[in-house]
């Protein structure tokens, strides 16, 4: 099942794909009563747990079946195409960004595996979904790079957990392409003494923050869609050219075992979304280096998810 959020009559709503449509659960409603029992929100029906997953699969069903012409008469199921998808959690509680966790863009960065894993939070205030423009600050508009990263979704609160039992907390799998301004990054491998690095990594990773820097979805991918999230191919292109190919099998710590050190400190909840790096092939790592310019179009794909593709602009004068 894939959820999406959507605009529909100026606000947000939660959604489904239904095959090449999609469905608005909250306008369904008036052709499926038992759509009122959800929340108004992507986040919120994760909160209400597994039993609001699997209504969502009988209203799919549903829309699919006997419900579909008058889902369509009232505007409630429409063309995906012609449907503004927002960001499938547009309001996360938390972006945890999990880095330097692929082998090869380690190498290309010329960097050494970590003992444990690395990680750093992403400003909520830079979601933006499919087809929605990235923009190039003003203040640091020439080297943004592209960094497209499988990314998971809590289902239930979570809290000390094992490896072996991580994914069961899992909602399913979206895509993050966690946007970077890289100007700040030689300095963090060049800094001199304990104080140099951590001021250089700070900005560094205050080059991730920028707004529209944080491109997510276009859809979760529940679980069931993706069964083993240690085999998934993920590719990002820069104007129809391949920049990214890598499989989730190259990640240092796998998804189960990033859950299971970061819930040792932190109480994730339903909807909290947990990035895990980058593959090789990022503008930074290449030579010559390149990076995203106004009029390109950065997209970043995986089976069972989709592709999250957004423009790049400058920003407005």
């Amino acid at each position: 099942m894939h959820l999406v959020t959507m605009k529909s009559a100026g606000r947000a709503v939660p959604g489904a794909l239904v095959g090449d449509e999609v469905l608005d659960l909250i306008a369904g409603a008036a052709v499926l009563p038992s759509a009122r029992e959800l929340a108004g929100s992507v986040r919120g029906i994760l909160e209400q747990g597994a039993g609001a997953l699997d209504l969502i699969r009988r209203l799919t069903d549903e829309a699919a079946g006997g419900a579909a012409e008058r889902l369509r008469e009232i505007g409630a199921l429409r063309p995906r195409t012609t449907a503004t998808l927002l960001a499938p959690i547009p309001d996360p509680a938390m972006i945890l960004s999990c880095g330097a966790n692929y082998r090869e863009h380690l190498r290309e960065m010329k960097t050494e595996v970590p003992d444990q894993p690395l990680s750093f939070t992403k400003s909520i205030a830079a979601i933006i979904g499919d087809g929605a423009p990235i923009v190039l600050p003003k203040s640091n508009p020439d080297m943004v790079d592209w960094e497209g990263e499988f990314s998971a979704v809590i289902g239930r609160p979570c809290h000390c957990v094992g490896a072996a039992e991580a994914l069961d907390y899992v909602a399913g799998y979206t895509l993050v392409n966690d946007v970077s301004a890289r100007d700040w990054v030689a300095p963090v491998f060049a800094s001199k003494g304990i104080m140099g690095a951590i001021f250089a990594w700070e900005l560094n990773l205050l080059g991730k923050q920028f707004p529209t820097f944080c491109p997510m979805g276009p859809v979760l991918a529940t679980r069931d869609e993706i069964p083993d999230p240690d085999d998934v191919d993920l590719k990002t292109t820069l104007n129809g050219e391949v920049v990214q190919a890598a499989n989730t099998n190259d990640l240092v710590f796998n998804v189960a075992a990033l859950i299971a050190h970061y819930s040792r400190f932190y109480r994730f909840q339903p909807g909290d979304v947990i990035t895990t790096g980058s593959p090789a092939g990022v503008g930074y790592g290449r030579r010559p280096q390149k990076f995203m310019r106004a009029g390109d179009q950065i997209a970043v794909h995986a089976a069972g998810i989709g592709t999250l593709a957004n423009p790049v602009t400058n920003a407005v004068e």
